[in-house]
């Protein structure tokens, strides 16, 4: 009976001595996945332009800055009568001249003058791009006189003076439907028919001739009555 006690005794022991198998865990498998997360790929470098591509860009950058200058100054030096006569020197100085030395109007651009309307406002067409076209035509003068200097004297208008540069300030002659006024109402129609031979604003109100007859607007009565015709004949009315 002792022997069979002490057996059972030493196998207790053993039992409670012999370590315990351990049970397999994730742990591993997870600091092994949070190990491989950690390590992330080095960033690509920042992009960086070459050298000649930032020569380019520069380049670019101050011909911008340029041309806006350049038309900016150029705009500001337009808006003033002096500089336009400094390149059309005849017969636009005489005009500019007429300007400054006479109290009264003698012709259609001094009776403008006097009420602060300027040789640009004449000469350019409506918004941005009318603006722009008599820009071109400006740095296109300046180019020939100061540079090539073979500017033609007296100035040669190779533009005519379109309804639209009169119709920024009197488009309201087109809305006046009455007998005293027909002859702006109709204007449109006869341009319409015969755009080729078709009178324009400017073939009555010469700006700057002297001729006119301050009365009827600077108008001179006999190359107007004129102009009446060819309007009636057109018309079947003459």
């Amino acid at each position: 009976m002792a022997t069979e006690t002490e057996a059972e005794t030493e196998t207790e022991i053993e039992t409670e001595i012999k370590p315990k198998p351990k049970l397999k865990t994730k742990s591993k498998t997870k600091s092994k996945t949070l190990t491989k997360t950690k390590k992330r790929k080095p960033k690509p470098p920042p992009f960086q332009f070459s050298g000649r591509m930032k020569k380019v860009l520069w380049g670019f950058a101050a011909f911008c800055v340029l041309a806006v200058g350049t038309i900016f100054t150029g705009t500001q030096l337009e808006n003033r009568d002096s500089f336009c006569a400094s390149c059309h020197t005849q017969n636009e100085d005489m005009y500019y001249q007429r300007t400054l030395s006479t109290k009264t109007s003698t012709d259609l651009a001094t009776f403008h003058a006097a009420k602060e309307t300027r040789c640009i406002d004449c000469h350019t067409d409506r918004g941005i791009t009318g603006r722009m076209g008599g820009l071109m035509a400006g740095v296109s003068d300046l180019y020939s006189f100061y540079i090539v200097r073979k500017y033609p004297q007296p100035a040669v208008q190779d533009k005519p003076i379109g309804d639209g540069n009169c119709l920024k300030c009197h488009d309201a002659v087109l809305q006046k439907q009455e007998f005293n006024n027909h002859f702006h109402v109709f204007l449109p129609r006869w341009q319409a028919a015969d755009s080729k031979n078709a009178a324009t604003c400017v073939s009555c109100h010469n700006s700057h001739g002297a001729n006119g007859d301050v009365a009827i607007k600077y108008l001179n009565e006999k190359d107007t009555v004129l102009i009446c015709q060819k309007c009636h004949a057109m018309a079947g009315a003459g």
